[in-house]
């Protein structure tokens, strides 16, 4: 099976080396039919220093006490190719080098977004296939809108109202909980609990992406998606389980947004479906057995997990370049964190400010501020000395961790901007007897 699979994203690869080399792509807005059109690349760097943290004690997933510097590497190269019958076909390359300060453990709301493409140690530092899909519109009437080149998106016009069908290997936070002011690790906020609902426990595999179907009903002033997606085997696994009846992910997505540049609110829910650990039934077993308790030695299939979220964004001033959002998040918190980070209760919310006020119009500074929460169950299950896939002090006095974040975003040429960003965490991994912890960082991010 192993060696399958390790062809068959080989006979990916080649392919969209193959698209990329065609000589046709030069322009997208004036690629024909059946051409492959390069829509876009990109390069960001991240070199972030945590500061030493106060720790009484430390266990295997705990933040480094000595401090921590380390640099990430992300680059991407997009293309999609127009079909008859409002078909698209997209498919992403990317590559990932580096990695997070104090190995990307200890916090629920890791520092730097990008590492999350890094994946497990054993899938190494080579090109990947992150995303091949095909989408397919159906419209619902007459009138038409402008759609601008970018990635994974064709140019020219679509119908204001229309069904979106999205099938193939894609990220599920692509289509779900997005937001203007904090959607893009590589242009916004780096901390997780920013630029994602962190409760939103989403399918996807180590480098964040599945398999599934995405149907969306747009309209003007609101939307309405639908996804259903491939769940891994394991916690912070790599392999996707095959059959979406013994495994899923859904998730369902309300959008009120009256105006196009106006306020817009969000309402998320989703529900897992897959081989998953239940805390308490950790907790008793140890209790039992006399040994440490381990969430992952509980893991059975038919487990789920639910949850909801809710994004709001409030354009005031400069075209919308100005303006505030928050989120909001909840999950049931008794069955394992299990894909995305370890986060029962969030609250987030800043702002962004456009740097037209001090003449620089295309500068922006943020402002943001977290607060993640776990369920009673996982905090006793880490106090007991249990750890998850990022948690794991040895054991726990706990505290919600408290996450600042203010970024500068810098235009320094064209296509070019430089970003200076500091984190201030405490109860790093929610525990009051750890930090505070302080990371600075600087980004560099390249698109065209």
């Amino acid at each position: 099976m192993i060696s399958r699979v390790k062809r068959l994203n080989h006979r990916k690869i080649l392919s969209c080396l193959l698209l990329a080399a065609l000589p046709l792509v030069a322009h997208a807005d004036d690629a024909p039919l059946f051409v492959p059109q390069w829509l876009g690349a990109q390069y960001t760097f991240v070199d972030q220093h945590q500061w030493r943290v106060h720790s009484p004690y430390s266990g295997p997933l705990s933040l480094d006490a000595n401090g921590s510097t380390a640099r990430s590497h992300t680059f991407g190269a997009y293309f999609g190719i127009q079909l008859p019958a409002r078909f698209q076909i997209y498919v992403d390359v990317e590559m990932f080098k580096g990695e997070g300060v104090s190995n990307a453990t200890g916090l629920g709301g890791l520092t730097n977004g990008d590492i999350i493409r890094s994946g497990v140690a054993s899938l190494g530092k080579t090109p990947y296939v992150a995303r091949s899909y095909l989408r397919w519109t159906v419209p619902l009437g007459d009138e038409t809108a402008p759609v601008e080149r970018g990635q994974d998106q064709l140019p020219g016009s679509e119908a204001v109202k229309h069904i979106e069908v999205k099938a193939g290997l894609m990220a599920v936070n692509d289509d779900f909980d997005k937001n203007r002011y904090a959607d893009s690790t590589r242009t916004q906020f780096m901390n997780w609990s920013l630029w994602n609902n962190t409760t939103w426990d989403f399918a996807a595999d180590t480098r964040g992406y599945t398999y599934g179907v995405m149907l969306g009903w747009i309209m003007p002033g609101w939307s309405l998606r639908y996804g259903i997606y491939r769940m891994p085997y394991e916690a912070n696994g790599q392999r996707l389980i095959s059959s979406l009846s013994e495994s899923n992910g859904q998730q369902l997505e309300l959008t009120l947004q009256p105006k196009p540049d106006g306020w817009a609110l969000r309402f998320l829910g989703f529900y897992n479906k897959g081989n998953m650990g239940i805390y308490q039934q950790a907790l008793d077993i140890a209790q039992l057995t006399g040994q440490v308790p381990d969430i992952h030695a509980d893991d059975a299939p038919g487990r789920h997990k639910f949850g909801f979220g809710i994004n709001g964004e409030l354009p005031v001033a400069d075209n919308g370049d100005t303006g505030f959002f928050m989120r909001t998040g909840w999950n049931d918190g008794h069955t394992e964190s299990f894909i995305f980070t370890e986060v029962d209760r969030l609250l987030s919310g800043g702002f962004q400010l456009s740097g037209v006020h001090w003449g620089r119009s295309d500068d922006r500074l943020g402002v943001g501020i977290a607060i993640d929460g776990l369920s009673r169950i996982h905090a006793d299950y880490l106090q007991n000395g249990g750890k998850g896939f990022l948690l794991g002090d040895g054991t726990l006095r706990y505290g919600p961790e408290q996450i600042a974040e203010v970024y500068y975003n810098v235009a320094v040429i064209d296509h070019l901007t430089l970003s200076p960003d500091f984190q201030f965490i405490r109860n790093p991994g929610y525990n009051r007897d750890r930090g505070p912890a302080r990371f600075a960082g600087l980004r560099a991010h390249v698109e065209f």
